[in-house]
């Protein structure tokens, strides 16, 4: 074994080091990073050709979580690790964006990058390491890669910003941002924040770039020590000079003509650009035609791509005609769906989301149960994408790992505007009906309308929109777009999505396919989203400007109970039997969990009757019998003696027969009272030995005169 390691000095006293030459040997690269005792092995292996016809980057990023790694067993029957987690997706994806762009643009062989978690010590968290084990692995490798990259996690505590923090330390961070970036420019940034400047954010990259350039140093000089400075020759593309001039010389002007029309409509608007590229093919000769019908389709998509620019940046025309600061039309409604908890309709353009609102109990809180992270989730959010949005005809086949990344980020754009304790779990289900650029913004917008719809006392409404640049010569001419198209993002070299309330950013999502990105350009974008966002709040509040006061008629009604933590037993009985038996007689549910000290009672009905019948069961075993009390008590048994009571939930004393009536009684029954009929007692007393209660009825009623004592 040649063993090569670095060592990373991260200033606090930690460190990371990267290993290779040890493990997984027969793969292009791999490397093991490590830090404290949380390590993770990355792999790459890429094809030695391309598959002919491939003109894209055939790249896949998969990052797994190992449940040997923290000492646990799977869950399910198999016991085996089973499909990627949400999580898992999540940090494969934000590995994935930022290699991807940093790959030669004719560099087409199938390429697999893997990242294993193999020992997790709790403290450290690995999803911070990943995008640095990847870009190492691919620097250790002869794959082309225009890296090193490396991501770390920011987080401010107390004011203060940290690097790759610890889970305790993150739990009370108002900033958490993943950012991703080569030596000199930033590539990828996402994460949340509790209504933070956009100063703030821009401060906290520059924290990350600062210690992402130590990362990509020590990978430079990784690279040098097991000589990997030069990579694979390959040849991927086969091109025609020739025949790229012809295209651009016979269409550019016809697309830059429709690039300035001003189409709104993106159907027209791909139907035109289409038919310039048929009336060229058309001059062809057939056989020429049908032998460089490939090439032709990407030339003439190059053609595309620069009259969409020029008209941008020389003329200051967007495809659908309007102003790099314009938001396009947007409608919206609420109350759309009658038998929802909540819902909306959010129309931008040709973008629209459904969204829906639904409140559950506990009973509906999401279970986790990772490698890591082990707990429940109250507030979710779902996103999908059908096929129709879009025009397409094909089949739906799930979930895929874009939908899940949008959700998420819709997620961490307004979960921290949920209340605290608030008593419901909520769902928000977004489903995008029509797309023409950003629908996780959309979603995000619906999302508010939705929660306010179905009464959720979110703290403030956030709207989110997704910005787009248009730049040359590595940054010095460049125009910021607002609210971008599709193919504005298809086309363009970055999609900054910003999300916040009138009094900061909530979350964001960057991506850049180009070098040159400084921070003067990320500061306009920011401030130019920042107007857009304020546009869009207030086409919110026309909609809708604060909460319901109400719930829908239709939703449940929840009350929460705290009990003593010694009665949590009495509540639930023996076996369940207790708690069973509340939901059966009052057609409620209720749950109960043991917080801290105390017993949380979540109590929880469609109709107010049901509710009150189960909190007076919950509150009459809870509560604790007082000398003195009178309390409405049913007969449960017969004895020559007297009569068995049961006066609150759970407790039962005797109605001596000498306590029920000022007159002499032979028998109970002389009385009147058979079982199941209730009395009204008061409590005398408390054996203090025995804890048995003495009662009466007859203290109740007025004593004869022929009884009373001389």
């Amino acid at each position: 074994m040649n063993v090569v390691t670095k060592t990373i000095e991260l200033g606090d006293g930690r460190t990371i080091t990267i290993e290779t030459g040890k493990l997984a040997k027969q793969a292009d690269g791999s490397v093991v990073v490590r830090m404290g005792d949380t390590m993770l092995l990355a792999t790459v292996c890429a094809a030695a050709d391309a598959v002919p016809g491939t003109d894209f980057m055939p790249l896949s990023v998969d990052y797994k979580e190992k449940y040997a790694a923290a000492g646990r067993f799977p869950g399910g029957f198999t016991r085996r690790e089973g499909r990627p987690s949400d999580s898992e997706i999540l940090v494969s994806r934000l590995v994935d964006r930022a290699l991807r762009p940093l790959f030669p643009d004719d560099f087409h062989a199938e390429t697999f990058v893997n990242v294993m978690l193999i020992s997790a010590d709790g403290v450290d968290m690995p999803d911070a390491l990943a995008g640095l084990a990847a870009s190492a692995a691919l620097a250790v490798s002869d794959v082309p890669f225009n890296g090193p990259i490396s991501e770390v996690r920011v987080a401010r505590v107390d004011g203060k910003f940290l690097v790759n923090p610890t889970f305790d330390q993150l739990e009370n961070a108002d900033i958490d941002v993943m950012v991703a970036a080569t030596m000199d420019n930033i590539m990828m940034v996402e994460g949340e924040m509790d209504e933070v400047s956009e100063l703030d954010l821009l401060e906290a990259m520059k924290v990350a770039h600062e210690a992402i350039k130590v990362h990509c140093q020590a990978q430079i000089e990784l690279m040098e020590a097991v000589g990997k400075t030069e990579k694979r020759a390959y040849c991927h593309e086969v091109n025609d000079e020739d025949l790229r001039k012809d295209i651009h010389d016979k269409t550019f002007a016809k697309a830059f003509e429709l690039a300035k029309s001003g189409n709104t409509d993106k159907h027209a608007r791909v139907a035109a650009f289409k038919a310039v590229k048929e009336e060229y093919i058309a001059a062809l000769e057939p056989e020429v035609a049908a032998e460089k019908g490939a090439l032709i389709s990407r030339y003439y998509h190059d053609v595309e791509k620069e009259a969409m620019r020029r008209a941008i940046l020389d003329e200051g025309i967007r495809l659908d005609g309007r102003k790099t600061t314009e938001i396009r039309p947007i409608w919206s409604e609420v109350d759309y769906l009658p038998g929802a908890h909540g819902s909306a309709v959010f129309t931008r353009g040709e973008t629209q989301s459904l969204t829906t609102v639904t409140l559950g109990t506990k009973m509906d809180e999401k279970l986790i149960d990772e490698a890591l992270v082990q707990g429940k989730d109250r507030f979710l959010l779902h996103y999908n994408f059908p096929p129709f949005s879009t025009g397409e005809a094909r089949a739906s086949r799930g979930t895929g790992r874009r939908e899940i990344g949008h959700g998420n980020l819709a997620l961490r754009a307004l979960k921290r505007m949920i209340p605290e304790d608030y008593p419901y779990v909520v769902r928000v289900v977004s489903d995008i009906l029509e797309s023409n650029g950003s629908s996780s913004m959309a979603t995000v917008c619906a999302g508010t309308l939705a929660l306010m719809d179905a009464g959720v006392a979110i703290k403030k409404p956030v709207s989110g929109i997704a910005m787009g640049l248009i730049s040359e010569n590595k940054g010095k001419n460049f125009a910021v777009l607002s609210d971008i198209l599709g193919d504005e993002d298809h086309l363009g070299d970055m999609d900054f999505k910003v999300t916040g309330t009138k009094d900061g950013i909530t979350a964001t999502q960057m991506d850049i396919k180009v070098d040159g990105l400084s921070f003067e350009i990320l500061e306009k974008a920011l401030m130019q989203a920042h107007e857009g966002r304020m546009h869009i709040l207030g086409k919110i509040a026309e909609t809708i400007e604060d909460p319901r006061e109400d719930l829908k008629p239709n939703a449940p009604r929840i009350v929460v109970i705290t009990i003593p933590k010694d009665l949590i037993g009495a509540v639930i009985g023996p076996g369940g039997k207790i708690i069973q038996g509340i939901q059966a007689e009052t057609g409620a549910n209720v749950a109960i969990e043991e917080v801290g000290n105390i017993g949380r009672v979540e109590i929880a009905a469609t109709n107010k009757a049901s509710l009150d019948a189960a909190i007076a069961r919950v509150k009459g075993i809870t509560a604790i019998p007082e000398v003195g009390e009178v309390y409405t008590s049913k007969v449960k048994s017969i004895m020559p003696y007297g009569c068995f009571v049961e006066f609150l939930p759970g407790k039962e004393g005797l109605l001596h027969i000498s306590e029920i009536s000022w007159t002499r009684l032979e028998t109970v029954e002389a009385a009147g009272l058979k079982e199941g009929d209730t009395i009204d007692v008061k409590l005398l007393d408390v054996d203090p030995k025995s804890g048995k209660f003495k009662l009466s009825h007859k203290v109740l009623v007025p004593r004869p005169h022929d009884q009373e004592k001389k």
